[in-house]
Protein backbone atom coordinates (compact mmCIF):
# COMPACT_ATOMS: atom_id res chain seq x y z
CA UNK A 1 0.00 0.00 0.00
CA UNK A 2 1.03 3.43 -0.97
CA UNK A 3 0.22 6.44 1.39
CA UNK A 4 0.22 9.76 -0.15
CA UNK A 5 1.20 12.95 1.45
CA UNK A 6 -0.11 16.31 -0.48
CA UNK A 7 -1.93 19.10 -0.53
CA UNK A 8 -5.54 19.18 -0.53
CA UNK A 9 -5.64 21.52 -3.74
CA UNK A 10 -4.13 18.25 -5.41
CA UNK A 11 -5.99 15.62 -4.46
CA UNK A 12 -8.30 15.78 -7.45
CA UNK A 13 -5.33 14.96 -9.61
CA UNK A 14 -3.36 12.19 -7.56
CA UNK A 15 -7.01 10.04 -7.64
CA UNK A 16 -6.96 10.57 -11.70
CA UNK A 17 -3.28 9.83 -11.60
CA UNK A 18 -3.94 6.61 -9.71
CA UNK A 19 -6.56 5.37 -12.32
CA UNK A 20 -3.85 5.66 -15.14
CA UNK A 21 -1.44 3.79 -12.38
CA UNK A 22 -3.88 1.25 -10.76
CA UNK A 23 -2.21 0.05 -7.52
CA UNK A 24 -3.23 0.20 -3.87
CA UNK A 25 -3.46 3.25 -2.40
CA UNK A 26 -4.78 5.79 0.35
CA UNK A 27 -4.25 9.44 1.56
CA UNK A 28 -1.74 9.28 4.23
CA UNK A 29 -3.18 8.12 7.88
CA UNK A 30 -1.87 8.42 11.12
CA UNK A 31 -2.58 4.88 12.18
CA UNK A 32 -1.95 3.53 8.42
CA UNK A 33 0.67 0.98 7.10
CA UNK A 34 2.27 1.16 4.26
CA UNK A 35 5.45 -0.04 2.51
CA UNK A 36 5.38 3.13 0.75
CA UNK A 37 5.50 6.50 1.43
CA UNK A 38 4.76 9.16 -1.51
CA UNK A 39 5.42 13.21 -0.14
CA UNK A 40 4.43 15.82 -2.95
CA UNK A 41 5.21 19.50 -2.56
CA UNK A 42 5.79 20.90 0.65
CA UNK A 43 3.77 17.83 2.92
CA UNK A 44 5.32 17.13 6.49
CA UNK A 45 7.15 13.94 6.78
CA UNK A 46 6.04 11.82 9.58
CA UNK A 47 8.22 11.14 12.34
CA UNK A 48 8.86 7.55 11.65
CA UNK A 49 8.34 6.53 7.75
CA UNK A 50 7.98 3.84 5.86
CA UNK A 51 11.38 2.12 4.39
CA UNK A 52 10.32 3.42 1.11
CA UNK A 53 9.83 7.31 0.94
CA UNK A 54 9.67 9.41 -2.29
CA UNK A 55 9.55 12.60 -2.17
CA UNK A 56 8.93 14.73 -5.09
CA UNK A 57 8.84 18.78 -5.17
CA UNK A 58 10.42 21.32 -7.81
CA UNK A 59 11.75 23.37 -4.76
CA UNK A 60 14.26 23.12 -1.82
CA UNK A 61 11.98 21.32 1.54
CA UNK A 62 13.29 21.34 4.83
CA UNK A 63 13.38 17.65 4.63
CA UNK A 64 16.35 18.12 2.18
CA UNK A 65 18.71 19.14 4.99
CA UNK A 66 17.82 16.12 7.07
CA UNK A 67 18.79 13.39 4.38
CA UNK A 68 21.72 15.20 3.03
CA UNK A 69 20.12 16.02 -0.08
CA UNK A 70 22.08 19.05 -1.59
CA UNK A 71 20.95 21.49 -4.45
CA UNK A 72 22.89 21.77 -7.74
CA UNK A 73 20.44 24.24 -9.08
CA UNK A 74 17.18 25.58 -9.87
CA UNK A 75 15.36 26.50 -12.98
CA UNK A 76 11.66 28.23 -13.36
CA UNK A 77 11.29 27.46 -17.03
CA UNK A 78 10.43 23.21 -19.06
CA UNK A 79 13.17 20.99 -19.60
CA UNK A 80 13.73 17.89 -20.96
CA UNK A 81 14.79 15.06 -18.74
CA UNK A 82 17.17 11.96 -20.22
CA UNK A 83 15.67 8.77 -18.45
CA UNK A 84 16.49 5.28 -19.14
CA UNK A 85 16.87 5.96 -22.75
CA UNK A 86 13.48 7.75 -22.84
CA UNK A 87 12.81 11.64 -22.51
CA UNK A 88 10.81 13.21 -20.10
CA UNK A 89 9.69 17.01 -20.85
CA UNK A 90 9.18 19.32 -17.47
CA UNK A 91 6.64 22.04 -18.08
CA UNK A 92 6.57 23.36 -13.77
CA UNK A 93 9.57 24.22 -11.89
CA UNK A 94 12.35 21.90 -11.03
CA UNK A 95 15.35 21.14 -9.00
CA UNK A 96 18.66 19.38 -9.59
CA UNK A 97 20.89 17.59 -7.41
CA UNK A 98 24.77 17.68 -6.75
CA UNK A 99 26.22 14.55 -7.53
CA UNK A 100 26.34 12.00 -4.43
CA UNK A 101 25.14 8.81 -6.49
CA UNK A 102 24.74 7.48 -9.59
CA UNK A 103 21.09 9.07 -10.80
CA UNK A 104 18.93 7.21 -13.32
CA UNK A 105 17.87 10.46 -14.58
CA UNK A 106 19.54 13.53 -15.47
CA UNK A 107 18.84 16.99 -17.32
CA UNK A 108 19.17 16.42 -20.74
CA UNK A 109 21.25 20.09 -21.46
CA UNK A 110 22.87 20.47 -18.06
CA UNK A 111 23.52 16.71 -17.34
CA UNK A 112 22.68 17.54 -13.62
CA UNK A 113 21.13 14.44 -11.62
CA UNK A 114 17.50 14.25 -11.64
CA UNK A 115 16.88 11.86 -8.76
CA UNK A 116 18.61 11.77 -5.53
CA UNK A 117 18.57 8.29 -3.44
CA UNK A 118 19.91 7.49 0.14
CA UNK A 119 19.37 4.11 1.01
CA UNK A 120 21.02 4.16 4.91
CA UNK A 121 19.70 2.95 7.97
CA UNK A 122 17.82 0.14 6.35
CA UNK A 123 15.54 3.02 4.85
CA UNK A 124 15.44 4.08 1.36
CA UNK A 125 14.59 8.06 0.58
CA UNK A 126 14.33 8.79 -3.06
CA UNK A 127 13.67 12.91 -4.11
CA UNK A 128 12.95 13.96 -7.45
CA UNK A 129 13.54 17.21 -8.40
CA UNK A 130 9.64 18.11 -9.68
CA UNK A 131 6.36 18.26 -8.64
CA UNK A 132 4.60 15.13 -9.87
CA UNK A 133 1.16 16.22 -9.64
CA UNK A 134 1.65 20.04 -11.08
CA UNK A 135 2.93 17.69 -14.25
CA UNK A 136 0.16 15.52 -13.91
CA UNK A 137 -2.35 18.23 -13.94
CA UNK A 138 -0.26 20.09 -16.70
CA UNK A 139 -0.76 17.50 -18.91
CA UNK A 140 -4.10 16.33 -18.43
CA UNK A 141 -5.71 20.02 -18.84
CA UNK A 142 -2.79 22.35 -21.50
CA UNK A 143 -1.67 19.53 -22.97
CA UNK A 144 2.03 19.21 -24.53
CA UNK A 145 3.17 21.39 -27.15
CA UNK A 146 3.43 19.98 -30.45
CA UNK A 147 7.27 19.75 -30.62
CA UNK A 148 6.98 17.54 -27.39
CA UNK A 149 3.98 15.52 -29.35
CA UNK A 150 6.45 11.83 -29.61
CA UNK A 151 6.70 11.65 -25.56
CA UNK A 152 4.39 9.90 -23.85
CA UNK A 153 5.41 11.60 -20.96
CA UNK A 154 2.42 10.96 -18.55
CA UNK A 155 3.06 6.93 -19.11
CA UNK A 156 7.09 8.02 -18.47
CA UNK A 157 6.30 9.45 -14.78
CA UNK A 158 4.38 6.27 -13.93
CA UNK A 159 7.28 4.22 -14.89
CA UNK A 160 9.75 6.01 -12.99
CA UNK A 161 7.51 6.03 -10.27
CA UNK A 162 7.14 2.13 -10.38
CA UNK A 163 10.61 1.30 -10.85
CA UNK A 164 11.91 3.42 -8.19
CA UNK A 165 9.13 1.46 -5.55
CA UNK A 166 10.53 -1.92 -7.13
CA UNK A 167 14.20 -1.08 -7.06
CA UNK A 168 13.73 0.42 -2.97
CA UNK A 169 12.97 -3.02 -2.09
CA UNK A 170 9.05 -2.69 -2.17
CA UNK A 171 6.62 -4.88 -3.44
CA UNK A 172 3.85 -3.69 -5.96
CA UNK A 173 0.99 -4.96 -7.41
CA UNK A 174 -1.07 -3.07 -10.81
CA UNK A 175 -3.99 -3.52 -13.14
CA UNK A 176 -1.79 -2.52 -16.06
CA UNK A 177 -4.12 -0.79 -18.63
CA UNK A 178 -3.58 -4.15 -21.04
CA UNK A 179 -6.81 -6.11 -21.77
CA UNK A 180 -6.02 -10.00 -21.15
CA UNK A 181 -4.86 -12.00 -24.46
CA UNK A 182 -3.33 -8.60 -26.12
CA UNK A 183 -0.65 -6.34 -25.59
CA UNK A 184 -2.77 -2.90 -26.14
CA UNK A 185 -5.69 -1.92 -27.43
CA UNK A 186 -6.66 -0.26 -31.11
CA UNK A 187 -9.29 2.13 -31.55
CA UNK A 188 -10.05 2.75 -35.10
CA UNK A 189 -12.30 5.71 -35.83
CA UNK A 190 -13.71 7.29 -38.76
CA UNK A 191 -14.44 10.95 -39.25
CA UNK A 192 -17.07 11.52 -42.01
CA UNK A 193 -16.93 15.47 -42.78
CA UNK A 194 -17.52 14.72 -46.54
CA UNK A 195 -19.79 11.35 -46.93
CA UNK A 196 -20.41 12.79 -51.24
CA UNK A 197 -18.99 14.83 -53.58
CA UNK A 198 -22.44 15.52 -55.08
CA UNK A 199 -24.03 18.01 -52.94
CA UNK A 200 -20.28 20.68 -53.86
CA UNK A 201 -20.82 22.41 -56.77
CA UNK A 202 -18.53 25.36 -57.15
CA UNK A 203 -18.26 25.48 -53.29
CA UNK A 204 -14.83 25.39 -51.66
CA UNK A 205 -14.69 22.11 -51.22
CA UNK A 206 -15.40 21.35 -55.31
CA UNK A 207 -12.47 24.14 -56.18
CA UNK A 208 -10.34 22.50 -53.06
CA UNK A 209 -10.84 18.84 -54.28
CA UNK A 210 -9.53 20.08 -57.79
CA UNK A 211 -6.78 21.60 -57.11
CA UNK A 212 -5.66 18.92 -54.57
CA UNK A 213 -6.73 16.21 -57.42
CA UNK A 214 -4.88 17.74 -60.20
CA UNK A 215 -1.77 20.35 -59.03
CA UNK A 216 -1.51 19.09 -55.72
CA UNK A 217 -1.16 15.30 -57.31
CA UNK A 218 1.68 16.79 -59.08
CA UNK A 219 3.42 18.26 -56.50
CA UNK A 220 3.57 14.97 -54.08
CA UNK A 221 4.26 12.99 -57.31
CA UNK A 222 7.22 15.65 -57.87
CA UNK A 223 8.40 15.27 -54.04
CA UNK A 224 8.26 11.32 -53.94
CA UNK A 225 4.98 11.36 -51.74
CA UNK A 226 2.69 9.61 -54.57
CA UNK A 227 3.03 7.52 -56.89
CA UNK A 228 2.65 7.55 -60.78
CA UNK A 229 -0.62 5.09 -60.49
CA UNK A 230 -2.60 8.04 -58.04
CA UNK A 231 -1.30 10.83 -59.75
CA UNK A 232 -3.59 9.41 -62.62
CA UNK A 233 -6.00 8.35 -60.70
CA UNK A 234 -6.53 11.91 -59.38
CA UNK A 235 -6.42 13.22 -62.64
CA UNK A 236 -9.26 10.82 -63.79
CA UNK A 237 -11.38 11.31 -61.22
CA UNK A 238 -11.34 15.34 -61.82
CA UNK A 239 -11.93 14.46 -65.17
CA UNK A 240 -15.35 12.55 -64.39
CA UNK A 241 -16.79 15.02 -61.75
CA UNK A 242 -18.96 16.75 -64.18
CA UNK A 243 -20.33 13.45 -64.65
CA UNK A 244 -20.46 12.32 -61.12
CA UNK A 245 -23.15 15.63 -60.68
CA UNK A 246 -25.08 14.41 -63.90
CA UNK A 247 -25.32 11.09 -62.01
CA UNK A 248 -23.80 9.13 -65.33
CA UNK A 249 -20.71 8.31 -62.50
CA UNK A 250 -20.22 6.92 -59.22
CA UNK A 251 -20.00 9.52 -56.66
CA UNK A 252 -16.27 8.54 -55.76
CA UNK A 253 -16.68 9.83 -51.63
CA UNK A 254 -19.76 7.86 -51.14
CA UNK A 255 -17.98 4.68 -50.39
CA UNK A 256 -16.53 5.52 -46.99
CA UNK A 257 -18.38 2.18 -45.53
CA UNK A 258 -15.60 0.15 -47.70
CA UNK A 259 -13.09 0.80 -44.13
CA UNK A 260 -15.54 -2.75 -42.73
CA UNK A 261 -13.53 -4.76 -45.86
CA UNK A 262 -9.90 -3.09 -45.30
CA UNK A 263 -10.34 -3.60 -41.21
CA UNK A 264 -10.41 -7.09 -41.84
CA UNK A 265 -13.42 -7.76 -39.78
CA UNK A 266 -12.46 -5.33 -37.39
CA UNK A 267 -15.62 -3.37 -35.66
CA UNK A 268 -14.43 0.95 -35.78
CA UNK A 269 -16.21 3.92 -34.88
CA UNK A 270 -17.99 6.64 -37.22
CA UNK A 271 -18.48 10.54 -36.23
CA UNK A 272 -21.14 12.13 -38.08
CA UNK A 273 -22.09 15.60 -38.53
CA UNK A 274 -25.63 15.77 -37.10
CA UNK A 275 -26.79 18.99 -39.18
CA UNK A 276 -26.04 20.33 -42.68
CA UNK A 277 -25.25 23.69 -43.45
CA UNK A 278 -24.03 24.78 -39.42
CA UNK A 279 -20.68 26.18 -39.31
CA UNK A 280 -21.02 26.49 -35.44
CA UNK A 281 -18.65 28.68 -33.24
CA UNK A 282 -15.13 28.81 -32.78
CA UNK A 283 -12.50 30.34 -30.02
CA UNK A 284 -12.75 33.98 -31.31
CA UNK A 285 -16.88 34.08 -32.51
CA UNK A 286 -18.71 32.36 -35.19
CA UNK A 287 -16.44 29.58 -36.96
CA UNK A 288 -15.65 29.72 -40.64
CA UNK A 289 -18.38 29.08 -43.83
CA UNK A 290 -16.13 26.48 -44.67
CA UNK A 291 -16.66 24.33 -41.90
CA UNK A 292 -20.33 23.71 -42.61
CA UNK A 293 -20.75 20.19 -43.74
CA UNK A 294 -22.83 19.99 -47.35
CA UNK A 295 -25.09 16.89 -45.09
CA UNK A 296 -26.72 15.91 -41.86
CA UNK A 297 -26.77 12.96 -40.24
CA UNK A 298 -30.24 12.43 -41.67
CA UNK A 299 -28.88 12.47 -44.95
CA UNK A 300 -27.16 9.20 -44.73
CA UNK A 301 -29.82 7.49 -42.60
CA UNK A 302 -29.53 4.10 -44.54
CA UNK A 303 -25.60 4.23 -44.23
CA UNK A 304 -25.91 5.18 -40.84
CA UNK A 305 -28.31 1.72 -40.54
CA UNK A 306 -25.54 -0.58 -42.66
CA UNK A 307 -22.71 0.58 -40.58
CA UNK A 308 -25.05 -0.43 -37.05
CA UNK A 309 -25.54 -3.82 -38.96
CA UNK A 310 -21.66 -4.41 -39.54
CA UNK A 311 -21.08 -3.92 -35.77
CA UNK A 312 -19.43 -0.44 -36.12
CA UNK A 313 -20.34 2.59 -33.88
CA UNK A 314 -21.95 5.64 -34.92
CA UNK A 315 -20.88 8.70 -32.56
CA UNK A 316 -21.44 12.31 -32.91
CA UNK A 317 -19.33 14.42 -34.97
CA UNK A 318 -20.22 17.61 -33.01
CA UNK A 319 -20.28 21.60 -34.16
CA UNK A 320 -21.49 23.52 -30.98
CA UNK A 321 -21.35 21.01 -28.26
CA UNK A 322 -17.90 21.98 -26.84
CA UNK A 323 -19.33 25.55 -25.98
CA UNK A 324 -22.95 25.16 -25.45
CA UNK A 325 -24.05 22.13 -23.17
CA UNK A 326 -27.88 23.10 -25.27
CA UNK A 327 -26.61 22.78 -28.18
CA UNK A 328 -24.47 19.87 -27.43
CA UNK A 329 -27.64 18.01 -26.05
CA UNK A 330 -29.55 18.87 -29.20
CA UNK A 331 -26.50 17.32 -31.31
CA UNK A 332 -26.13 14.03 -29.36
CA UNK A 333 -30.42 13.82 -29.53
CA UNK A 334 -30.11 14.03 -33.43
CA UNK A 335 -27.72 10.98 -33.64
CA UNK A 336 -29.31 8.83 -30.43
CA UNK A 337 -32.79 9.33 -32.65
CA UNK A 338 -31.37 8.06 -35.81
CA UNK A 339 -29.23 5.07 -34.25
CA UNK A 340 -31.24 4.45 -31.46
CA UNK A 341 -28.65 4.56 -28.41
CA UNK A 342 -28.38 6.35 -25.78
CA UNK A 343 -24.54 6.62 -24.24
CA UNK A 344 -23.42 8.44 -27.51
CA UNK A 345 -19.54 9.98 -27.73
CA UNK A 346 -18.43 12.55 -29.26
CA UNK A 347 -15.69 14.24 -31.35
CA UNK A 348 -15.43 17.99 -32.15
CA UNK A 349 -15.15 18.84 -35.77
CA UNK A 350 -11.93 20.51 -36.52
CA UNK A 351 -10.93 19.23 -32.86
CA UNK A 352 -12.42 22.20 -32.11
CA UNK A 353 -12.04 22.44 -27.79
CA UNK A 354 -10.85 24.82 -24.50
CA UNK A 355 -10.43 23.78 -20.96
CA UNK A 356 -14.18 24.10 -19.91
CA UNK A 357 -14.86 21.49 -22.75
CA UNK A 358 -15.18 18.26 -21.05
CA UNK A 359 -17.90 19.78 -18.33
CA UNK A 360 -19.92 21.19 -21.34
CA UNK A 361 -19.87 17.59 -22.95
CA UNK A 362 -21.10 15.86 -19.62
CA UNK A 363 -23.56 18.27 -19.00
CA UNK A 364 -25.18 17.63 -22.77
CA UNK A 365 -24.63 14.14 -22.00
CA UNK A 366 -22.34 12.76 -23.66
CA UNK A 367 -20.68 9.50 -22.73
CA UNK A 368 -17.36 10.26 -23.85
CA UNK A 369 -15.07 12.58 -25.96
CA UNK A 370 -11.78 11.33 -28.59
CA UNK A 371 -11.19 14.83 -28.99
CA UNK A 372 -7.66 15.29 -27.50
CA UNK A 373 -5.40 15.38 -29.94
CA UNK A 374 -3.36 17.17 -32.66
CA UNK A 375 -4.49 18.34 -36.21
CA UNK A 376 -0.98 19.43 -37.31
CA UNK A 377 1.06 16.08 -36.40
CA UNK A 378 0.62 12.92 -34.42
CA UNK A 379 1.48 11.95 -30.59
CA UNK A 380 0.42 12.26 -27.04
CA UNK A 381 -1.55 15.79 -26.53
CA UNK A 382 -2.27 14.55 -22.73
CA UNK A 383 1.21 12.99 -22.52
CA UNK A 384 -1.11 9.42 -22.45
CA UNK A 385 -1.75 6.44 -23.74
CA UNK A 386 -4.69 5.65 -21.72
CA UNK A 387 -8.33 6.77 -21.28
CA UNK A 388 -9.06 9.48 -18.43
CA UNK A 389 -11.65 11.79 -16.56
CA UNK A 390 -10.47 15.35 -17.10
CA UNK A 391 -10.79 16.97 -14.17
CA UNK A 392 -13.78 19.07 -13.31
CA UNK A 393 -16.15 16.04 -14.59
CA UNK A 394 -17.77 13.08 -12.66
CA UNK A 395 -18.23 10.30 -15.38
CA UNK A 396 -16.98 12.04 -18.70
CA UNK A 397 -14.47 9.82 -19.64
CA UNK A 398 -11.63 10.93 -22.67
CA UNK A 399 -10.26 9.01 -25.05
CA UNK A 400 -7.38 11.15 -26.62
CA UNK A 401 -6.01 10.75 -30.59
CA UNK A 402 -2.89 9.86 -31.44
CA UNK A 403 -2.82 9.38 -35.32
CA UNK A 404 -4.67 11.22 -37.90
CA UNK A 405 -4.23 10.46 -41.56
CA UNK A 406 -4.14 14.35 -42.78
CA UNK A 407 -1.49 14.87 -39.89
CA UNK A 408 0.25 12.56 -41.32
CA UNK A 409 0.34 13.25 -45.49
CA UNK A 410 -1.20 17.34 -45.60
CA UNK A 411 1.53 19.36 -47.11
CA UNK A 412 0.56 21.75 -44.57
CA UNK A 413 1.25 19.66 -41.79
CA UNK A 414 4.17 16.71 -41.51
CA UNK A 415 3.46 16.07 -45.23
CA UNK A 416 5.42 12.21 -44.86
CA UNK A 417 5.80 9.94 -48.02
CA UNK A 418 4.67 6.34 -46.99
CA UNK A 419 7.50 5.05 -45.91
CA UNK A 420 8.15 7.90 -43.39
CA UNK A 421 4.89 7.82 -42.16
CA UNK A 422 5.43 4.14 -41.49
CA UNK A 423 7.86 5.17 -39.27
CA UNK A 424 6.76 7.29 -37.03
CA UNK A 425 3.34 5.58 -36.38
CA UNK A 426 5.68 2.22 -35.55
CA UNK A 427 7.11 4.75 -32.91
CA UNK A 428 3.53 5.23 -31.46
CA UNK A 429 2.79 1.26 -31.40
CA UNK A 430 6.12 0.62 -29.94
CA UNK A 431 4.98 3.01 -27.30
CA UNK A 432 1.67 0.75 -26.60
CA UNK A 433 3.45 -2.45 -26.74
CA UNK A 434 5.71 -0.61 -24.10
CA UNK A 435 3.43 1.04 -21.82
CA UNK A 436 -0.44 -0.63 -22.56
CA UNK A 437 -2.79 1.73 -23.36
CA UNK A 438 -4.86 2.66 -26.78
CA UNK A 439 -3.39 3.83 -30.45
CA UNK A 440 -6.76 5.91 -31.36
CA UNK A 441 -6.42 6.28 -35.27
CA UNK A 442 -8.36 8.23 -37.05
CA UNK A 443 -9.19 7.95 -40.51
CA UNK A 444 -11.41 10.77 -42.60
CA UNK A 445 -14.27 9.15 -44.69
CA UNK A 446 -13.04 9.88 -48.16
CA UNK A 447 -9.51 9.14 -47.22
CA UNK A 448 -9.60 6.22 -49.40
CA UNK A 449 -10.84 7.96 -52.34
CA UNK A 450 -9.43 10.78 -54.35
CA UNK A 451 -8.03 13.11 -54.46
CA UNK A 452 -6.20 11.45 -51.08
CA UNK A 453 -5.92 7.46 -51.98
CA UNK A 454 -4.40 6.94 -48.54
CA UNK A 455 -6.26 3.49 -48.22
CA UNK A 456 -3.19 0.99 -48.72
CA UNK A 457 -1.59 2.68 -46.14
CA UNK A 458 -4.46 2.13 -44.00
CA UNK A 459 -4.99 -1.55 -44.40
CA UNK A 460 -1.14 -1.92 -43.80
CA UNK A 461 -1.47 0.59 -40.35
CA UNK A 462 -4.19 -1.99 -39.24
CA UNK A 463 -2.30 -5.51 -40.39
CA UNK A 464 0.19 -4.33 -38.61
CA UNK A 465 -1.59 -3.58 -35.26
CA UNK A 466 -3.19 -6.93 -35.51
CA UNK A 467 0.84 -8.45 -35.83
CA UNK A 468 1.83 -6.60 -32.97
CA UNK A 469 -0.82 -8.15 -30.46
CA UNK A 470 -3.67 -5.15 -30.44
CA UNK A 471 -7.31 -5.61 -29.83
CA UNK A 472 -8.93 -3.73 -32.40
CA UNK A 473 -12.51 -2.11 -31.39
CA UNK A 474 -14.69 0.72 -31.44
CA UNK A 475 -14.25 3.72 -29.25
CA UNK A 476 -17.10 2.96 -27.26
CA UNK A 477 -16.00 -0.31 -26.03
CA UNK A 478 -12.29 1.35 -25.36
CA UNK A 479 -13.79 3.45 -23.31
CA UNK A 480 -15.99 0.31 -21.30
CA UNK A 481 -12.99 -1.38 -21.21
CA UNK A 482 -11.64 0.84 -19.00
CA UNK A 483 -14.59 2.12 -17.41
CA UNK A 484 -14.21 -1.85 -16.20
CA UNK A 485 -10.19 -1.39 -14.84
CA UNK A 486 -11.24 2.27 -12.92
CA UNK A 487 -13.66 0.25 -11.11
CA UNK A 488 -11.20 -2.02 -9.32
CA UNK A 489 -11.30 -1.74 -5.48
CA UNK A 490 -8.59 -2.77 -3.92
CA UNK A 491 -9.31 -4.00 -0.44
CA UNK A 492 -7.31 -5.04 2.63
CA UNK A 493 -3.76 -5.18 0.50
CA UNK A 494 -1.43 -7.63 2.43
CA UNK A 495 2.01 -10.02 1.44
CA UNK A 496 1.54 -12.50 4.62
CA UNK A 497 1.12 -15.27 2.58
CA UNK A 498 2.05 -16.64 -1.04
CA UNK A 499 -1.86 -16.33 -1.81
CA UNK A 500 -2.40 -13.44 -4.49
CA UNK A 501 -2.27 -10.30 -1.87
CA UNK A 502 -5.11 -7.61 -1.71
CA UNK A 503 -8.19 -8.02 -3.08
CA UNK A 504 -10.41 -6.56 -5.89
CA UNK A 505 -13.66 -6.04 -6.71
CA UNK A 506 -14.30 -5.90 -10.58
CA UNK A 507 -17.46 -4.61 -12.60
CA UNK A 508 -17.14 -6.82 -15.43
CA UNK A 509 -18.44 -5.68 -18.42
CA UNK A 510 -19.82 -8.55 -21.19
CA UNK A 511 -17.84 -9.55 -23.95
CA UNK A 512 -14.99 -7.14 -22.75
CA UNK A 513 -11.19 -8.68 -22.47
CA UNK A 514 -10.70 -9.27 -18.94
CA UNK A 515 -7.75 -7.55 -16.33
CA UNK A 516 -4.75 -8.46 -15.55
CA UNK A 517 -3.02 -8.68 -12.67
CA UNK A 518 0.70 -8.01 -12.74
CA UNK A 519 2.55 -8.91 -9.08
CA UNK A 520 6.11 -7.05 -8.85
CA UNK A 521 8.09 -9.55 -5.84
CA UNK A 522 11.19 -6.86 -5.46
CA UNK A 523 13.85 -8.44 -3.24
CA UNK A 524 15.28 -6.30 -0.53
CA UNK A 525 17.06 -3.38 -1.39
CA UNK A 526 18.32 -3.57 -4.80
CA UNK A 527 21.12 -2.31 -6.74
CA UNK A 528 19.81 1.53 -7.75
CA UNK A 529 18.55 0.85 -11.48
CA UNK A 530 17.77 -2.94 -10.34
CA UNK A 531 14.05 -2.92 -11.16
CA UNK A 532 14.35 -5.38 -14.10
CA UNK A 533 15.84 -7.78 -11.32
CA UNK A 534 12.63 -7.96 -9.83
CA UNK A 535 10.32 -10.70 -10.37
CA UNK A 536 6.48 -10.37 -11.39
CA UNK A 537 4.07 -12.27 -12.91
CA UNK A 538 0.21 -11.76 -14.41
CA UNK A 539 -2.41 -13.48 -13.21
CA UNK A 540 -6.40 -12.57 -14.67
CA UNK A 541 -9.34 -11.63 -13.05
CA UNK A 542 -12.52 -12.55 -13.46
CA UNK A 543 -15.89 -12.29 -11.10
CA UNK A 544 -14.56 -15.86 -9.15
CA UNK A 545 -11.16 -14.54 -8.76
CA UNK A 546 -10.72 -12.79 -5.65
CA UNK A 547 -7.15 -11.15 -5.91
Amino acid sequence: MIGVIANSSEHAVIREFFELFKTPWEFYRSDGQYEVLLCCGAGTLPDDPPPVTVIYSGQELASDATYGVQIASRREDPCILSYRRSRIPIYGSSIAFQEGAASASRREDSGEAAIYVDRSKGRVIARIGYDLFHEVRTLLTMGQPAVNASLPALELHIAVLRDLIIASGANLLEIPPVPEGYRFIACLTHDVDHPSIRPHKFDHTMFGFLYRAVVGSISRWLRRRASWRVLLANWVAALKLPLVYLGLAEDFWSGYDRYTLLEGGARSTFFVIPFNGRPGHGHGGSAPSRRASGYGAVDIRDRIQTLRAAGCEVGLHGIDAWRDSSRGREELQEIGRLTGISEIGVRMHWLYFDHQSPVTLEEAGADYDSTVGYNETVGYRAGTTQVYRPLGTTRLLELPLHVMDTALFYPAYLDLSPAEARERVRKIIDNAVRFGGCVTINWHDRSIAPERFWGDFYAQFVDELKQRGAWLTTAAETVQWFRKRRAVAFDGVGWESAALPGRATIDVGGGLPGLRLQIYNAPDLCPAGAAAAASSHDAGLNPSVSA
